[in-house]
């Protein structure tokens, strides 16, 4: 069974930061699109950032452009987990927080996903 597990959300402060994680088991997602997702409350659901091991043995990262330079997507292939370090984290970050995986290469479409996480509550304080 596929199983996404996030955690590490929390109550943080403006400017602070925090790191997700999100642990898979059932199948390895080394040749999968990981990505992450939020919705915040009263809106849909909206790509934040994806990342991907190519064939050639590059690592590729995507990032929105509300979190980019902020935000950094990394993954950890031997524990099959992937994370997102939040850096400077504003009011509008805050959502829960979804990781996701695919085969295909529409990372920013959330209906390509074939797998998700159940989701992590990150709560940004003014």
């Amino acid at each position: 069974q596929v199983q996404l597990v996030e955690s590490g959300g929390g109550l943080v402060q403006a400017g602070g930061s925090l790191r997700l994680s999100c642990a898979a088991s059932g199948r390895t997602f080394t040749n999968y699109f990981m990505g992450w997702f939020r919705q915040a409350p009263g809106k849909e659901r909206e790509f934040v950032a994806a990342s991907k091991w190519n064939s050639d043995g590059v690592y590729y990262t995507y990032y929105a452009d509300p979190v980019k330079g902020r935000f950094t997507i990394s993954r950890d292939n031997a524990k099959n987990t992937v994370y997102l370090q939040m850096n400077s984290l504003k009011p509008e970050d805050t959502a829960v927080y979804y990781c996701a995986a695919q085969r295909g290469s529409d990372y920013t479409i959330m209906q390509k996903y074939d797998y998700w996480g159940q989701g992590t509550q990150v709560t940004v304080s003014s």
